[in-house]
């Protein structure tokens, strides 16, 4: 029986209506094979896990080193050197002063485990979150979540959750524009807390740039202004940086470009190039709340995926997160170029290489392009090209490959999706 068989029969696909037909056999940097040895352009990098690139030798030869030695004798039972080391290490990569690490192993177990320390911390227990946003899939996770399309069927979810406008300048009820914004949506956060909220609100959570939402960025002086509320009101501000973590903004870690220090911050997908990971990180005081027996992760803190993310953290320090800001800073002006005259493209806007193309169906009513950004995913599909599409109506185009992508294959990225919009428009 082949994979695909497999699949059909044994594996629940609750993620998608249907799996890509890519039998996914071996990468190498940002190319991904199929079985049949098919070549494709990877530009979702695993859904912005693989950001060192497919196959990356460093991060392989550090966890083959740690595997010999030791697999697992659970990190929390336990002293292991390799998660000792990428404690520290994040330390002292991640901003302001951001100390003390717990590791999991995904993203929603991070920002769970996140929840609980700011719960035990504060002694409150209400949360503010965004319209639009993406958090997870577990009950906590979606609780927060803001794009309705990831909650259907699952509800109810937990109370004392309330959702504040998305910063989403392109589609802003204020009618602004990024040049002239006067981040009434900022200012919405307290207003927000206030009415919906029984003032026992103990953290906002919020993706410095938004993924599923559709590569979402807020407005430069969005996070200053809600971090002054939220000081003001003894509320903390955890960063949700599981896919914009690990220079796929062209910093480090998204928060960076707003000059904001959060009290916790989540991590995962990039953190260690594929190996199943998670972190979240606060200030030592934040973090010494947990008391004795208060949170345990049997598999967190693997000590191979340790040992990669090690790997993975010095790969990216060597100079890649500055090239991924030049590369995508460059990719998005092509972009920004084409949306001149090709009247589908609504907005392009991103950071580093976490790009959005938002495509539309009217250029008056900026109606949402679906139909075409389902149409372009598949022309690349069938051009040897990967692409996500995301946001709240599946409009937008997600530009986010291995941070490795080199510029013969960044031409190719482009050229097939300005091929596919004009077969898109051509045949309207």
């Amino acid at each position: 029986m082949g994979v695909k068989e497999q699949y059909r029969d044994y594996v629940m696909t609750g993620f998608v209506k249907r799996v890509e037909p890519v039998v996914a056999d071996r990468g190498d940097g940002a190319l991904l094979y199929d079985a049949d040895g098919t070549e494709y352009v990877d530009c979702f990098a695993g859904i912005s896990v693989t950001n060192a690139g497919h196959h990356n030798t460093a991060v392989l030869e550090a966890a083959k080193a740690q595997a010999e030695k030791l697999v697992h004798a659970c990190s929390y039972v336990y002293y292991v050197p390799s998660v000792g080391a990428l404690a520290e290490k994040l330390a002292q990569v991640t901003p302001g002063r951001l100390q003390k690490t717990f590791f999991g192993n995904g993203g929603a177990e991070a920002i769970e485990g996140a929840f609980r320390l700011a719960k035990r911390y504060s002694g409150k227990r209400e949360f503010l979150a965004i319209e639009s946003s993406f958090h997870g899939r577990s009950f906590a996770t979606l609780s927060v979540t803001g794009n309705s399309g990831r909650k259907k069927g699952g509800g109810p979810y937990m109370p004392g959750v309330a959702f504040v406008p998305t910063p989403y300048c392109y589609r802003c009820f204020a009618e602004t524009t990024p040049d002239k914004c006067d981040l009434l949506c900022a200012r919405r956060v307290a207003e927000v807390a206030r009415l919906h909220l029984s003032g026992d609100v103990c953290a906002f959570i919020a993706e410095p740039v938004m993924g599923e939402g559709g590569i979402i960025v807020p407005p430069d002086g969005y996070f200053k202004r809600v971090k002054e509320f939220l000081d003001e009101e003894g509320i903390l501000f955890i960063a949700d940086e599981v896919q914009s973590g690990f220079g796929r903004t062209g910093k480090m870690f998204a928060i960076e470009h707003y000059g904001v220090e959060p009290d916790i911050m989540t991590m995962a997908k990039g953190i260690a190039d594929g190996w199943p990971l998670s972190a979240f990180i606060a200030r030592s005081e934040i973090a010494d709340a947990f008391q004795v027996g208060d949170h345990l992760s049997t598999f967190g803190g693997n000590p191979v995926s340790c040992a990669a993310a090690l790997a993975n953290i010095e790969f990216l320090e060597s100079g890649v997160v500055e090239a991924a800001a030049r590369k995508g800073a460059d990719l998005k002006a092509r972009f920004e170029a084409l949306a001149k005259t090709q009247p589908l493209i609504g907005e392009v806007r991103g950071k580093g290489l976490m790009i959005g193309v938002e495509l539309i169906a009217d250029p008056k009513t900026k109606a949402y392009g679906t139909a075409a950004a389902g149409f372009t995913r598949q022309y690349c599909l069938e051009h040897n090209v990967l692409i996500g599409v995301g946001g709240n109506f599946g409009s937008v185009l997600r530009i986010q490959p291995p941070l490795v992508i080199d510029e013969k294959q960044i031409d190719k990225v482009y050229d097939t999706i300005e091929a596919a919009l004009a077969a898109f428009a051509k045949q309207q």
